[in-house]
């Protein structure tokens, strides 16, 4: 065998090496993933996992610790067997739920999460929950809209619902504790005790808002209905 020939056949052995061991020809389900591997697979993992609001950081098809969290997160919330191990159950799991989350699509998820960074940002854990199911209750009731969009862009009488909506920062992206904070509202977790609307004391002078049943203070915020 020819020198020339040994050597593109050497490169042809690499080659295929490298996309059996990084999985990029891999489309997510072909194979487990964990701590270490990497591929087009892994990408889409990290993709799915993000839009369900189980943020993992930048899709760079690397699965790492961020993306072992994201993995482990998913399964206590599904249940799952908790090893940050993406096999065939875990897989199945978040193929069957990319769409929605407890009934809510992942839209409406990272929405909440927005409002919820816009508003209470500096708040307690607790507080930050308690802004989301504050929009849950609204949902719920028949006095507002039915959606989460529809109840976050509502404009009443020329007013709008939210300060954040109207100033901008609806739109900036949520850090995970607000992602987390959505997925526990979403979940049933209610600390504003059945408050359709929050405000904080120093800021508002609404009359409206301060003359509505009180439910429970947070931080900085009073929730009434």
């Amino acid at each position: 065998m020819s020198r020339r020939l040994t050597c593109i056949l050497l490169v042809v052995i690499l080659l295929t090496s490298i996309f059996v061991t990084t999985g990029y020809a891999s489309s997510l389900g072909s194979r487990t993933l964990k701590f270490g591997s990497r591929g087009a697979d892994v990408a889409e993992l990290q993709t799915r996992l993000n839009n369900l609001g189980f943020y993992v950081g930048k899709v760079d098809g690397i699965y790492g610790i961020k993306t072992q969290d994201g993995v482990i997160r998913f399964q206590k919330s599904r249940g799952l067997r908790i090893d940050g191990i993406a096999g065939p159950e875990t897989i199945r799991a978040l193929l069957g739920n990319y769409v929605s989350y407890r009934g809510y699509s992942s839209r409406d998820l990272e929405l909440l999460a927005k409002l919820i960074y816009a508003e209470a940002r500096g708040e307690p854990y607790i507080g930050q929950v308690a802004v989301g199911a504050t929009v849950l209750n609204r949902v719920k009731s028949s006095e507002y809209p039915n959606t989460i969009p529809g109840v976050i862009f509502q404009v009443a009488y020329g007013y709008y619902q939210y300060c954040s909506v109207k100033n901008g920062q609806i739109y900036l992206t949520p850090n995970e504790t607000a992602r987390k904070a959505a997925r526990d509202a979403v979940s049933g977790w209610d600390p504003s005790k059945g408050a359709l609307t929050f405000y904080n004391p120093k800021y508002t002078t609404n009359k409206w808002v301060r003359s509505r049943p009180y439910c429970t203070t947070i931080g900085n915020h009073v929730f009434v209905k």
